[in-house]
C-alpha cells in the first residue's frame, strides 16, 4: 500500500524526496546536479509516496498565475510499474482542484508522453532539451482558439 503525503520543504520526508530526486535525475539520468534544485523548491508544494516506511516517489506543484506546474516526478527504480507516479499525480491534481485550480502544465521527457497522455495531457510546441534529455511541454487544458484533442 502506498501513502501519498504533502510535506513541507526541508522536512525529513521532503529531504528524503530531494535525495530520491538526486538518485533518479542526477545519478540515473545524468542531469547536471546544479540543474536539479532551484528556487521553486522553496515555495512548491511537495508530495511524497511512502511505501514500506520509505519515500519511493515524489513530485512538486508550483502555483503559477496561468496554471499549476507539475514537476520533478520521480519514482525509485525498484518501485516503478506499480502505479506510484499515477497515484502521485492524481492526488496532487485533486489537492490543487480542492483549492480552485484546474489547469495543469508540465514538461515531460519525450519517452514519457504516452504516460501523461493517458492522464489527460496533450503535448504542444517543439521538442527541447532539459537536463540533456528531449522534452515536450504538455497541458490538460485548451487555450482559446486551440483545438487540442483530449483523450
Amino acid at each position: 500500500m502506498t501513502t501519498i503525503l504533502i510535506v513541507p520543504p526541508f522536512s525529513t520526508l521532503c529531504n528524503a524526496a530531494f535525495a530520491l530526486r538526486r538518485e533518479v535525475f542526477v545519478w540515473e539520468q545524468k542531469v547536471p546536479e546544479e540543474e536539479e534544485h532551484d528556487a521553486d523548491d522553496l515555495t512548491a508544494t511537495h508530495f511524497v509516496a511512502v511505501m514500506a516506511g520509505e519515500v519511493v516517489g515524489t513530485l512538486r506543484l508550483i502555483d503559477k498565475p496561468e496554471h499549476v506546474k507539475i514537476g520533478r516526478v520521480a519514482v525509485r527504480m525498484a518501485f516503478r510499474g506499480r502505479g506510484i507516479a499515477r497515484q502521485l499525480i492524481t492526488t496532487a491534481m485533486a489537492h490543487a482542484r480542492a483549492s480552485g485550480r484546474d489547469r495543469f502544465y508540465l514538461t515531460a521527457q519525450s519517452d514519457k508522453l504516452g504516460f501523461y497522455e493517458r492522464l489527460g495531457f496533450s503535448a504542444f510546441g517543439p521538442e527541447f532539451l532539459d537536463g540533456g534529455m528531449p522534452h515536450r511541454a504538455m497541458r490538460d487544458y485548451d487555450l482559446p482558439g486551440n483545438q487540442l484533442a483530449h483523450s
